[in-house]
């Protein structure tokens, strides 16, 4: 008797087919590497087998692989070489220190320092040496401890990341509910983005604003997570020089303000003996141009109104458009955008807040007062006032100017 077995690979899975006799079984297996078990069926066919059989293999039917002539032997079996899919964050480091950890050059504490990681920054493994991870995160490449970081934990790399919904068209609404029936609580910009905090309904993400959460369509912006990585000793000294360029300059730009506002101010003197007429707030000098002036100067428009897009601290202005306005008074250009204002001047932490830095939050930004308190055009029924706790909302960044 003759014996056949061709063995056939398909997009769902593994096909064997023993021809004996008139007798065709048919052998299916799951399409996984480190096949156990498999099914088969019998079926008899009209015509004795010959050299040449041809059979249709399913809906699944692909080109035959192999064809091998079998004495009485069970089909072998195939391995599928798709690759499972491993989880995103399956190897994925997060630093778990309290404020950074040595990135090394070899798997050794005494060896060169590349870099460092801080807390939060992640860093994906390529590679394991003893109780040493080796990692690349943004340009630096090392070793480091597995004593401070923490590797495939999923809940903790989604914290350490930053969910992002940046806006592609040119006025986004957030609405109250997932409908575009429902109620627009406020306008963002194209270019701002927001921090996403929930993404269970489809076509729509609920996003973080002023007026507490809302709802925008996937449609008007594109989704991301957004990490930190770590620093490279070559990023740390460029950054540190920058830092110290943009002191220079704001202090520069400090002394000139408290020229130009001595000089307004000697002016106004001179003027008011022999005018009743007042000059508008807006246009009041400040006494002296450090953080605490730039947050006196601020609280003078608290109550004034909200207008999306403004930039008039009396007419109306939107957050960052207020943020922009009270450091034109002080001399500093600033973008008119919440989320370019994270970049401006020098970062510090929430511990170290102090009058006048720029307060950043999804979408929104402030001007901290002091005792735990911004001052901000917050929405179009609040207008300008005062909020506090400052971090009353996730604070995403601090920044300061002077």
């Amino acid at each position: 008797m003759n014996h056949k077995a061709l063995t056939k690979l398909t997009a769902c899975g593994l096909v064997g087919v023993l021809v004996v006799g008139n007798l065709t079984v048919v052998v299916n297996a799951a399409p996984t590497a480190g096949i156990t078990s498999y099914t088969s069926s019998v079926m008899t066919t009209a015509a004795a087998p010959t050299a040449g059989v041809s059979l249709a293999m399913s809906e699944c039917a692909a080109s035959v692989e192999d064809e091998t002539v079998l004495a009485g032997a069970q089909p072998k079996v195939q391995e599928n070489e798709t690759p499972v899919v491993k989880s995103e964050y399956e190897d994925l480091a997060v630093a778990t220190v309290k404020d950074y950890v040595n990135v090394r050059k070899k798997a050794s504490k005494d060896s060169k320092a590349v870099g460092k990681l801080y807390k939060n920054n992640v860093g994906t493994v390529i590679g394991k040496k003893g109780d040493w991870y080796k990692i690349k995160s943004g340009s630096v490449t090392g070793y480091v401890k597995g004593d401070y970081v923490a590797v495939g934990d999923e809940k903790l790399a989604k914290k350490a990341g930053r969910r992002v919904a940046l806006v592609t068209t040119e006025t986004l609404k957030v609405r109250k509910k997932s409908s575009t029936k429902a109620k627009v609580i406020t306008l963002v910009p194209e270019g701002d983005d927001l921090t996403v905090t929930d993404e269970s309904k489809e076509g729509w993400v609920k996003v973080s604003v002023d007026e507490g959460e809302g709802y925008v369509s996937t449609e008007y912006v594109t989704l991301s997570t957004e990490y930190t990585y770590a620093e490279s000793k070559a990023e740390e000294e460029a950054r540190l020089k920058k830092e110290e360029e943009e002191r220079k300059a704001a202090e520069e730009a400090a002394r000139q303000a408290e020229s130009s506002s001595s000089s307004t101010s000697s002016s106004s003197s001179s003027s008011s003996s022999s005018s009743d007429s007042g000059s508008s707030v807006s246009d009041a000098p400040s006494a002296s141009s450090n953080g605490t002036a730039v947050a006196n100067y601020a609280c003078q428009f608290v109550g004034n109104p909200y207008v999306y897009g403004g930039s008039s601290l009396t007419n109306g202005t939107d957050c960052s458009g207020f943020v922009m306005s009270v450091y034109a008074h002080f001399g500093v250009s600033l973008p008119h955008s919440s989320s370019a204002l994270r970049s401006v001047g020098y970062g510090v932490s929430t511990s170290e807040m102090q009058p006048g830095d720029i307060v950043c939050y999804s979408g929104h930004v402030a001007i901290y007062v002091g005792n735990n308190t911004i001052v901000h055009a917050s929405n179009a029924r609040d207008g300008i006032k005062y909020t506090s706790p400052a971090n009353y909302r996730t604070i995403l960044a601090v920044r300061r100017i002077f």
